[in-house]
């Protein structure tokens, strides 16, 4: 049976977050995944938080990346909070979102061999190296951690053919973005597959969840989310796996004027059951299901911004937080 855990994604002030991190710990899930998108909260303070708030739970550090960070600072924040908290930290390594690095002047339009150096010089300092590294991107002359040996697992956040090959190849984990369907998990673990050759990589997914006894309710929670995921061109793939049709030009439009009425009339309901983990209880388990069955170790929650209905979703998940009914 897949590992069940959950994510926050930057914007959840701290009662908020502090809450999911409480529901989360009491519920015994692995752990929580702290996803970096700038111009919002810092996910190194908040994995911070998140461990010092806790006895067991473990943190990964979410799509870090190497375009905004240097590969060198990433290895210090993990190898430091692992320091502090052995064995409860993990990074994952990811390009970033597209549209984030362009407003700040960064192009990131060929991440593969920076996403490439960055994973393999971090490991090598986690490992303890004495680290003389040069490529293209990053350069180590003679340098080591001041931690020592640190085990750090690495996951790539990947969604195209040749970084999904890569994380097969190189890191200890891979994560599937949030928005993706079903069909689309399993192309993407194929690509991995191969890229493994048979080395064992753990296979992580981020899924959208919402629950209601209506399940028109527990829908309508996600719309504005997955309209603003799937706009992307990298999903377009995505949706035609799924059998969808999507208007996403519009969609982008409509996000980029902020209407969000017209956005979100554009996710239908079948956009979001077979985009997302939606419904009754019932439902949302059955699509849990259906994703571990696509190959997931892991299923991330995620675009839950409420404590209270975390509880629901971990409930209708078949699992209840310690010392509650």
């Amino acid at each position: 049976m897949s590992e069940l855990s959950i994510a926050s994604d930057g914007r959840d002030a701290p009662p908020a977050f502090l809450g999911k991190v409480a529901v989360a710990d009491r519920a015994g899930l692995s752990r929580i995944w702290i996803a970096n998108h700038l111009f919002l909260r810092d996910p190194i303070s908040l994995a911070g938080a998140a461990l010092g708030a806790t006895e067991a739970l473990r943190v990964n550090l979410m799509a870090m990346s190497p375009f905004t960070i240097h590969p060198v600072q990433l290895a210090m924040a993990a190898a430091t909070l692992d320091e502090f908290y052995p064995g409860r930290v993990g990074l994952c390594l990811g390009s970033g979102a597209p549209a984030d690095l362009a407003s700040v002047g960064i192009d990131s339009a060929r991440p593969l061999g920076a996403l490439r150096e960055a994973l393999r010089l971090v490991r090598a300092l986690l490992a303890g190296e004495t680290v003389k590294f040069q490529g293209k991107a990053y350069r180590v002359d003679g340098r080591q951690l001041v931690h020592g040996t640190r085990a750090v697992p690495l996951t790539l956040a990947a969604s195209g053919p040749k970084m999904l090959e890569m994380a097969g190849a190189e890191a200890d984990a891979v994560l599937i973005s949030a928005g993706t369907s079903v069909e689309f998990v399993r192309w993407s673990l194929d690509h991995v597959a191969r890229g493994a050759n048979g080395r064992p990589v753990r296979r992580v997914g981020l899924v959208y969840a919402s629950v209601a006894d209506d399940p028109g309710l527990a829908h309508d929670r996600l719309r504005r989310i997955l309209a603003i995921t799937l706009r992307g061109a990298h999903h377009t793939h995505n949706l035609e796996l799924a059998g969808n049709r999507l208007d996403q030009d519009r969609l982008r439009a409509a996000a980029a004027a902020s209407d969000w009425p017209a956005a979100t009339a554009l996710i239908t309901d079948r956009i979001v059951e077979t985009h997302a983990a939606s419904g009754t209880p019932a439902q949302l388990a059955s699509r849990l299901r259906v994703f571990r069955e696509a190959g997931l170790d892991e299923i991330v929650i995620t675009g839950v911004a409420d404590p209270d209905h975390l509880k629901q979703i971990i409930a209708a998940a078949g699992l209840s937080p310690k010392g509650e009914p």
